[in-house]
C-alpha cells in the first residue's frame, strides 16, 4: 500500500536584537568566549526579573505582517517548565495560550502559530563523555513558528524553510544561518492510508529534532516516510516520540518519547506584565507595514516580469539581499533600457560575483557607480567581452576607479574609428586575396575568418562591429 505523509514544521529562528530577550547583555552569536555575555537575570539567580525586549517583539510582528498573519492585541507569556542542564532557571520563558501572531501563510504552506520565547544554553560533550554547557545563547530571542500539518512532501518542507530564511533576512529579523544554529528545523511526520487521509485521520506522528541544514530536512523527511510506511506494510505499529537525525548514517534514531503540552505544566509567567500591542504605537498595522522592505517573492516577481531573469538567475539574485541591493544601485541609471540590464545580469552573476567568490570580498568592492559606467562603455561598444572582464579584475583591485580611465590606461579602449582601422582592414584584403576571392564568389563564412584577422591586426583593440562594417563596404 502507498501511504500519504503529512508534516507540520516547528521552525526556530534566533532574532537579530542588540540584547537578548529579558535582559541587557549582548546578543552575540559569534562570541567565541564561553559564558561571556551572561548576567544574573539570563542565569536565571533568585530575585532577578525579566525586562521585554521590544525590538524582538517587533521583529515577531514584521513577519506576522509580511505571512498575511492575525496579530494578537493581548498576549502573556509562559513558563514552560523542565529540567535539562541548559535551562538555567529551570523553565523556559515562552508563550502557550496567546502567541504573538495566528495564521498566515508562506511558499503555499499554512502558518498556525509564531510566538517568542528564548533560546537555551548550547551543550558540547567530547570524547571523554563530558558534557560543558555555554551560557551566552541563554535568553537570546527565538522566534517559533509551527505550521499546520499541510505538508506532503520533504521538498515542499525545504522550500518553506528555505522562503523562510530568506523573509527573515529581508526584514533584517534574523540571519538564519543554519551551520551557526541560527534558525533549527524540527519536523513532525505521520503516515496514513488514502482511506484514512481522505476522512481526515492522521498517523502517529514522531517529531525529527534539530535538523541543521536544508539536506538534512530533506533526506530525514524522506527516510522517516519510508521507515513508518515499512512499519505498517510489515503489520506493526509506529510508535510517538522524539528522534534524531543521524546524519553519516542517513538514518532517524530514538530518542525519547513524545512530550505533550501537558508534560509542560505551563502557567503565566508571573514576571512579565500583560502585553496591550495597539498601546503601543510603533506595533500597529500601519507602522509596521511601513516599515517593511519589498518581500523575496515580490521582488523575485518583479525581476521575472520586468528583467526576463530566469529561475537560475532569479535564484541568486533573490537568496542575498546584498546582491539585490546592488544590481539595483547599478541599474538605476538606466533602468528602462532591457540591453544594459541585461548586460548587468549577466555581468554581476556570471563574471563578479565569481571573481569575488575566489578571494572573498563585499558586494561593493566595485562602487555600483562605477559598475554602471562599465556597462555604459560596453554598450556603446568601448569593451569588448574580454575587455569588459579585464577590466572589472582591475576595478576590484583598485576600488573607486573611473572605469573609463582605468581602461584607457590599461589599453581596453575598442577602437571604432574607421580612419584608425581602416589601413589594418586594408592590409588584411591584400594579405588574404584567396578568403577575399571566395567571399565575392558567393562563400559569405568567409567574411568571419576576415573578421579575426582584421581582430589579430588590431590586437584585439578593433570594435568588432565595426570591423565588420567596414570590410563588408571595402568588399563590395
Amino acid at each position: 500500500m502507498d501511504y500519504i505523509p503529512t508534516i507540520g514544521l516547528e521552525i526556530h529562528a534566533e532574532l537579530k536584537t542588540a540584547s537578548k530577550m529579558f535582559c541587557s547583555c549582548k546578543n552575540d552569536p559569534d562570541e567565541t568566549r564561553p559564558n561571556a555575555n551572561i548576567c544574573p537575570i539570563c542565569m536565571g539567580h533568585p530575585g532577578t526579573l525579566p525586562v521585554l525586549n521590544m525590538e524582538a517583539i517587533r521583529n515577531v510582528l514584521r513577519v506576522g505582517i509580511a505571512v498575511g498573519g492575525d496579530l494578537a492585541d493581548f498576549t502573556e507569556w509562559d513558563r514552560k517548565n523542565y529540567f535539562y542542564p541548559d535551562i538555567p532557571k529551570g523553565y523556559q520563558i515562552s508563550q502557550y495560550k496567546y502567541p504573538l501572531v495566528s495564521n498566515g501563510s508562506l511558499a503555499g504552506i499554512e502558518i498556525e502559530r509564531i510566538h517568542l520565547e528564548e533560546d537555551t544554553a548550547s551543550s558540547t560533550h567530547d570524547e571523554h563523555e563530558k558534557s560543558l554547557v555555554d551560557f551566552n545563547r541563554a535568553g537570546v530571542p527565538l522566534m517559533e513558528l509551527v505550521t499546520k500539518p499541510v505538508i506532503h512532501d520533504a521538498s515542499a518542507a525545504v522550500k518553506f524553510a528555505r522562503e523562510l530564511q530568506l523573509l527573515l533576512r529581508y526584514l533584517g529579523a534574523g540571519d538564519a544561518n543554519m551551520e551557526k544554529g541560527e534558525m533549527r528545523v524540527e519536523a513532525n511526520i505521520s503516515v496514513a492510508s488514502p482511506e484514512d487521509t481522505a476522512a481526515g485521520k492522521f498517523g502517529v506522528k514522531t517529531e525529527v529534532k534539530n535538523l541543521n541544514s536544508f539536506r538534512s530536512v530533506e533526506r530525514a523527511i524522506d527516510h522517516e516516510i519510508e521507515r513508518q510506511a515499512s512499519l505498517l506494510r510489515d503489520g506493526k505499529k509506529v510508535v510517538q516520540e522524539t528522534r534524531g537525525w543521524d546524519d553519516a548514517r542517513s538514518e532517524t534514531y530514538s530518542q525519547r518519547s513524545k512530550e505533550s503540552s501537558h508534560d509542560y505544566r505551563y502557567f503565566p509567567e508571573p514576571d512579565i506584565p500583560k502585553l496591550k500591542v495597539s498601546e503601543i504605537g510603533a506595533f500597529s498595522r500601519d507602522a509596521l507595514n511601513a516599515s517593511l522592505p519589498e518581500l523575496p517573492w515580490k521582488k523575485r516577481e518583479r525581476y521575472a516580469k520586468s528583467f526576463g531573469m530566469t529561475e537560475k538567475e532569479l535564484a541568486v539574485m533573490i537568496e542575498s539581499p546584498e546582491v539585490a541591493s546592488y544590481f539595483e544601485s547599478v541599474i538605476a541609471p538606466f533602468a528602462a533600457d532591457a540591453k544594459k540590464v541585461r548586460l548587468a545580469v549577466n555581468y554581476i552573476l556570471t563574471d563578479y560575483l565569481g571573481m569575488l567568490k575566489k578571494e572573498p570580498r563585499p558586494i561593493e568592492t566595485v562602487p555600483a557607480g562605477s559598475f554602471s559606467g562599465m556597462i555604459e562603455m560596453i554598450s556603446k561598444g568601448d569593451l569588448s567581452s574580454r575587455g569588459a572582464k579585464d577590466l572589472l579584475a582591475l576595478l576590484i583591485e583598485e576600488p573607486g576607479s573611473d572605469p573609463k580611465a582605468l581602461a584607457e590606461k590599461h589599453g581596453l579602449i575598442q577602437k571604432s574609428d574607421a580612419s584608425v582601422l581602416g589601413p589594418a582592414i586594408d592590409k588584411v584584403i591584400a594579405d588574404n586575396a584567396k578568403a577575399v576571392a571566395e567571399y565575392r564568389a558567393g562563400k559569405t563564412a568567409s567574411i568571419q575568418f576576415l573578421i579575426g584577422a582584421a581582430m589579430r591586426a588590431t590586437k584585439g583593440a578593433g570594435n568588432p562591429e565595426m570591423v565588420r562594417k567596414i570590410l563588408l563596404e571595402k568588399l563590395s
